[in-house]
């Protein structure tokens, strides 16, 4: 799918089905190994399909505790639904908890030839536990990757509290980021060129809550589980 200059609805999920629309969305499964072990981040759950249900028209990916073995839910777009520009809107509610990272978040479809960081993330959305009422908006490009310095952090002392829409506008010029209609956060690097601007490409979308790593961890608060991260619709223009 491509998006062009008109704000037309391209994708719309409001996860009304009884299972997960696969025309739509692929499964991440396992726990990234042998190539991305821990999935890059040394993240400590295990992903399945068991734990991404579709209830009463919300998409419902729950972190567990089964022993030692947490497992979560990762689903994304990726060959299915990709655009180059647009606006993208998320209405979810988030999962507390310490050691808990969902996310919403996007990555340039020429990813397996054109790796990691080349290839470009855009990180609408990232809550972790450890840092209450806060959310992260990040971009990650080949001239600042990891702890990226293209990133803000929004304090909303009601974010962990019901629904929230997240939402990224994408153009040729710039990205910024939203939350619940107020701008929060605006990239547009002076120099655009591979290592600043990897944003001149299709990209897919990605939804998953993980459990500790580099960013939500190394500590997990193991009274928590279960824990929701609630997706109600998706929405990009």
């Amino acid at each position: 799918m491509s998006c062009g200059k008109s704000s037309k609805l391209i994708f719309e999920e409001n996860f009304d089905g009884k299972t997960l629309n696969e025309n739509y969305w692929n499964y991440d499964l396992g726990d990234g190994c042998p190539n991305l072990c821990g999935w890059g981040n040394n993240e400590r759950q295990l992903y399945t399909k068991e734990n991404v249900k579709i209830i009463d028209g919300n998409l419902i990916i729950t972190a567990t505790k089964k022993g030692s073995l947490y497992q979560s839910g990762k689903i994304h777009t990726k060959k299915k639904v990709e655009f180059q520009y647009g606006t993208v809107e998320v209405r979810a509610k988030l999962p507390v908890g310490y050691g808990l990272w969902p996310a919403i978040w996007m990555l340039g479809n020429d990813i397996d030839t054109n790796t990691w960081p080349a290839c470009g993330e855009i990180d609408i959305m990232e809550h972790v536990g450890k840092e209450p009422n806060t959310i992260h908006t990040s971009l990650h490009t080949p001239a600042s990757y990891g702890n990226t310095i293209n990133t803000k952090k929004t304090i909303h002392t009601e974010i962990e509290k019901g629904y929230h829409i997240y939402k990224t506008v994408w153009s040729k010029e710039s990205i910024t980021f939203y939350i619940d209609s107020q701008k929060v956060y605006t990239f547009s690097p002076d120099e655009k060129n591979e290592e600043t601007w990897p944003f001149n490409k299709p990209f897919y979308l990605i939804l998953n809550l993980a459990i500790g790593g580099n960013f939500g961890g190394p500590e997990v608060d193991d009274t928590i589980f279960p824990q929701e991260f609630i997706v109600d619709y998706v929405k990009i223009y």
